[in-house]
């Protein structure tokens, strides 16, 4: 067994546990506010974290290897707590390793090294499943035009996931002109940018977890009705899929009301001396945002739905094989955008500085 096979998930879930409690815990919200020693003690408090999510799982899946058998013969030879312990710290230790190498890309690299590492994951499954796919084209059984019309598909999920991703409703801001001294100032017009998506991958990693957790308690239950649970809540039953698109939709809505707040956000605007065309300043901006986001909301979660439904359907209606869609097809559309704006923004920065060394400033002596 892989050292890393928790991966760095436990990082991620102890990453978005500590932006949740920024919003609605007082005492790391005042954190989050201190700069960058208290972004500093956040980083240690999700390193904490994720040792601590990287023990309970670790422990899961010792316990679930030692109730595994094949042909009648246990997987694990030596049972026992002395290899829960091993399992342990092997697997934390190995989650640990690739925290640290994400830390490390991010401060010497370009881009978020987390990311970037999940994305090499995803990625390094590419050739085998085009391997795969090559082989039941030759055997036939999978027909050229059935590989043609998911070829089709790809395309389509992708072209439409990036629209979705950048996709953003603007809402309009004018500014009332207003006099300082002998100047003029405000009197300009901008926008408040909304995305359809606020939520990013969030949704779906947390709904993921909760189905997740009859199948862990079932390692340590052997209770009957707990087995049976475990047993639907697969990616193949239509209990699974049900829950995980109502609890996608409830974490979509979830997330986007503790991370903004129209409240706020109209008063903020209403002290820059800014209003909305058409809405009154106040309270009637609070509740048009609101509004709007609401439906903006309601749109990002049918489309997080749709994608992350989508491999089960492919698998199950036309024999895919391999994992297309879901979390998995987000997060590297994301991190490839994000990436390469990234990278564009450091040729920019480049390319001025190259133009600014060979200049001469006209106008200034000595």
């Amino acid at each position: 067994m892989t050292v890393f096979a928790l991966g760095i998930m436990p990082y991620i879930s102890a990453s978005i546990i500590l932006q949740l409690l920024t919003v609605v815990f007082e005492p790391v919200q005042r954190l989050s506010k201190e700069g960058e020693q208290g972004r500093k003690v956040i980083t240690r408090w999700t390193r904490y974290g994720t040792v601590l999510l990287s023990v309970v799982q670790g422990a899961g899946i010792a316990v679930g290897l030692q109730s595994m058998n094949v042909a009648g013969d246990p997987v694990v030879s030596n049972q026992g707590f002395g290899f829960v312990v091993l399992t342990v710290i092997t697997l934390t230790a190995g989650t640990a390793f690739i925290m640290w190498i994400g830390e490390q890309i991010t401060e010497r690299g370009i881009g978020n090294g987390i990311s970037l590492i999940i994305f090499a994951g995803i990625i390094a499954n590419m050739p085998s499943a085009i391997v795969n796919s090559v082989r039941l084209l030759r055997t036939g059984a999978l027909a050229p035009v059935t590989m043609l019309f998911l070829l089709l598909v790809m395309v389509v999920v992708i072209m439409a996931i990036i629209f979705m991703e950048r996709a953003q409703r603007r809402v309009p801001i004018h500014y009332a002109k207003r006099v300082v001294g002998m100047r003029n100032l405000g009197g300009q017009s901008s926008h408040l940018p909304l995305k359809i998506n606020m939520s990013g991958v969030i949704p779906p990693i947390f709904a993921s977890s909760i189905i997740m957790f009859p199948a862990t308690v079932a390692n340590f239950v052997d209770v009957e009705w707990v087995q049976k649970l475990a047993g639907m809540m697969t990616p193949s039953h239509w209990l699974y899929n049900v829950f995980f698109v109502a609890f996608i939709v409830f974490f979509c809505y979830f997330y986007t009301a503790v991370t903004f707040n129209p409240v706020d956000v109209a008063e903020n605007v209403k002290n820059q001396g800014g209003y909305i065309p058409g809405v009154r300043p106040g309270k009637a901006t609070s509740d048009f945002l609101d509004v709007v986001l609401s439906r903006l909301t309601f749109a990002g979660a049918i489309y997080v739905s749709v994608v992350c439904v989508l491999p089960t359907l492919l698998i199950g209606q036309f024999n895919v094989p391999f994992y297309f869609g879901g979390t998995s097809l987000l997060i590297v559309v994301g991190v490839g955008l994000d990436t390469a704006s990234q990278i564009e923004s450091h040729l920019i920065s480049r390319s001025y500085e190259g133009f600014m060394r060979g200049a001469s400033i006209k106008g200034r002596r000595g």
